[in-house]
């Protein structure tokens, strides 16, 4: 392995797939991208599909990267940062791996220069909504490259303060299961009333597609639209009606604040 890498990944998984997948897109040389992951099975695949160098542990060559992109399972980190700090102290370090914090991050990495990513599944297809903050010692250059970066699976948003994550984390990286389960009892509604499940599925997946690219385009507010397909004493009406008698948004939301608690519990656990 002699090619000087640009980019380096701590882990192979679906995420750091996903973004590899963009980055070649892009254009960027197979060749200057280093995966290390101890799994034989995923380097293999990692080869042979998309041609990026891969590796089993530390190598010498990683010095030479001018970004780490840190996707291996948080409970693996303070292991893999210990072989690995002294490799990467120059680079700037990328986080895809939830709840850890950048100042937990930067004390087992020497170094402060950490973007922080909560992305979302939807980026395995190009359409990821990614949440990101950068400590202060990160330049515009670097969240510039951070964000061609990101743009390759999806969509980003920036926010100031390291705590809204815990938000992000609980409304988009969640959200594609909040989606999924939606999709999973209309599928089951369709069965009840008479339809077949590919039905339901087919039917679900073309409303829920729909109606976001809808939100998307219109300039009116999702109240507004959601307003002019209900009318009084009509299907919509008495379906909204039960929804609301069952305390389904007032429950929705909170199951949301749930999922931020929860954040910022796993995060109070890893800095242990």
């Amino acid at each position: 392995m002699s090619t000087p890498i640009d980019i380096a990944f701590i882990g192979g998984g679906n995420m750091a797939t996903a973004i590899i997948g963009g980055l070649l897109r892009q254009g960027r040389e197979p060749a200057s991208i280093l995966v290390i992951d101890p799994v034989a099975e995923q380097r293999q695949r990692l080869t042979e599909n998309l041609g990026v160098q891969t590796a089993e542990g530390p190598e010498a060559i990683l010095s030479t990267a001018h970004t780490v992109v840190w996707a291996v399972k948080p409970q693996q980190f303070k292991d893999a940062a210990q072989s690995y700090a002294l490799l990467t102290d120059q680079a700037l370090h990328y986080s895809v791996m939830a709840g850890l914090r950048t100042d937990d991050m930067a004390r087992l990495l020497g170094t402060p220069r950490i973007v922080r990513a909560m992305p979302n599944t939807p980026a395995l297809v190009g359409q990821g909504m990614t949440g990101l903050f950068a400590r202060p010692e990160v330049s515009h250059d670097e969240r510039d490259q951070i964000e061609q970066m990101v743009a390759t699976t999806g969509d980003h948003l920036w926010v100031d303060q390291e705590t809204d994550l815990d938000a992000v984390t609980a409304l988009s990286g969640s959200g594609p299961a909040y989606v999924f389960y939606f999709i999973e009892a209309m599928m089951q509604a369709a069965q009840d009333m008479g339809l077949s499940a590919d039905q339901g599925r087919q039917l679900a997946q073309a409303t829920f597609a729909g109606a976001t690219a809808l939100a998307q385009q219109s300039p009116d507010s999702p109240a507004t639209l959601r307003e002019r397909v209900t009318s009084k004493g009509g299907t919509t009406y008495a379906a909204l009606t039960h929804m609301d008698g069952a305390g389904i948004k007032a429950a929705f939301i909170e199951a949301m604040r749930a999922a931020q608690r929860r954040a910022a519990e796993l995060g109070d656990e890893f800095g242990r």
